[in-house]
């Protein structure tokens, strides 16, 4: 399951990186994902939306079995 996430989560990555974010996944336990924003997402205010319409939609999507992304620290 977690390489299923890291595959999605690697296509997304560069998005990220061009304005100066990026996401980093930490674990996956009982289908919620647990990513880490860094760089200029970490900051960010739309932070939140950026993880929940952009990262968790594509995830959830594509592997349906997923039932959340969760930000940790």
């Amino acid at each position: 399951m977690k390489e299923k996430v890291q595959a999605v989560i690697d296509r997304l990555r560069p998005a990220l990186q061009a304005d100066g974010g990026d996401v980093e996944l930490v674990d996956v336990i009982d289908n919620v994902v647990q990513v880490r924003l860094q760089g200029a997402c970490a900051g960010c205010p739309m932070s939140q939306m950026t993880l929940k319409n952009g990262i968790e939609k594509l995830i959830k999507e594509e592997i349906p079995e997923i039932e959340s992304v969760e930000s940790v620290l």
